[in-house]
C-alpha cells in the first residue's frame, strides 16, 4: 500500500467523496471541507491524499495549508504509512485534527512534539427539544447586509477557538450567506449571536460555528439559535444534524444535550511544536 499525494482537486474528489459518503456522520468535516475546496474557498495548494489497496480506496486525508491536516475516520493501521510519506516529502504539518484514535496514532509517530491539544466530542441530533426557558429574540437567515459583521464575528470566533487570527474570511462567509447557511439571533432588531449549518450533503448537515460576542453571553441566545438552525436543517431534509463541542467547556456540552443532541465520537486537535 502506498499513499498518493496530489493537489488535483477534481481527480481526488472523484475517488474520495464516494469513500467519505459511506459514513457522512463520522466524516462530516472532511466532506464539507472537500466541498469548500472544490468551490475554490481555500486557496491554492491543498494537500490531498489517497491510499489504495488492490484497486480499492482504503483511506483519504486532506489539508488546506496553513491549517491542520484533517484525518477522516480512516483505519488506524493506515496512519503509520501516511506519517512516513509526509516526512519523506518534507510536508509542513502544523497540527492534526480528527477522530481521537487516528489523531493519537499520528501524533505518536510525527517527528515534532505535541505542544497543545483540544479535545472535542461529535454529537448528533436525536430529536429537537426547544430551550426552556425560551430566550428573548428572534431567528432569521443572514443576508448580504450582514457580511461585514459576520466576517468580524467569524474572525473573533477563530481567535477564541483556535488561538490564531485567520486571514481572508470574506469569501467563505459570503459563500455561506449565498447558500443560506448562516443565521443570526436578533433582539430588538440587533444581532446578538450568529451560527451556521452546512447545506445537506449525503443527508448530513453540521451546525457550526456558534458564536455569541462576550457582551451578549449568558442569556441563552446561542442555545436558541442552535436549536432553531437544527430544527431548520431537519425540516429541510437533513437526516443527520451534527455539531462538535469543546470538552473543556462542560456548559456547552450540557446545553446541547438539553436541546436534543447525543454523543457519537471523541475527536481531538493536536498542535505540533
Amino acid at each position: 500500500m502506498t499513499w498518493t499525494l496530489t493537489s488535483d482537486v477534481e481527480a481526488f474528489a472523484a475517488t474520495a467523496e464516494p469513500w467519505l459518503l459511506r459514513d457522512p456522520v463520522r466524516n462530516t468535516v472532511p466532506l464539507t471541507l472537500l466541498r469548500a475546496v472544490r468551490l475554490g474557498l481555500w486557496g491554492d495548494g491543498p494537500l490531498l491524499g489517497l491510499l489504495e489497496r488492490d484497486g480499492r480506496t482504503e483511506a483519504v486525508v486532506l489539508q488546506t495549508p496553513p491549517h491542520f491536516l484533517l484525518l477522516p475516520d480512516i483505519p488506524v493501521d493506515t496512519v503509520p504509512g501516511l506519517v512516513t510519506r509526509l516526512i519523506e516529502d518534507e510536508r509542513v504539518i502544523p497540527g492534526v485534527n480528527g477522530p481521537l484514535a487516528q489523531v493519537e496514532a499520528f501524533a505518536a509517530r510525527w517527528w515534532r512534539p505535541e505542544t497543545g491539544r483540544r479535545s472535542e466530542r461529535l454529537y448528533r441530533l436525536a430529536s429537537p427539544v426547544p430551550p426552556d426557558p425560551p430566550a428573548e429574540g428572534t431567528f432569521r437567515v443572514a443576508g448580504a447586509g450582514d457580511l461585514d459583521l459576520l466576517v468580524r464575528w467569524s474572525e473573533e470566533f477563530q481567535i477564541e477557538a483556535e488561538g490564531i487570527a485567520p486571514a481572508g474570511m470574506t469569501p467563505l462567509v459570503a459563500s455561506r450567506i449565498t447558500r443560506r447557511e448562516l443565521a443570526v439571533w436578533e433582539v430588538d432588531g440587533r444581532p446578538v449571536a450568529f451560527a451556521g449549518a452546512s447545506a445537506p450533503l449525503g443527508g448530513m448537515s453540521r451546525v457550526g460555528p456558534v458564536y455569541t460576542p462576550p457582551p451578549f453571553r449568558g442569556k441563552g441566545y446561542g442555545t436558541a439559535l442552535s436549536h432553531a438552525l437544527s430544527a431548520r436543517a431537519r425540516a429541510e431534509g437533513a437526516d443527520e444534524v451534527l455539531l462538535f463541542t469543546d470538552l473543556s467547556n462542560p456548559t456547552s456540552n450540557s446545553i446541547y444535550r438539553t436541546i436534543g443532541y447525543r454523543p457519537v465520537a471523541e475527536h481531538a486537535s493536536v498542535t505540533f511544536g
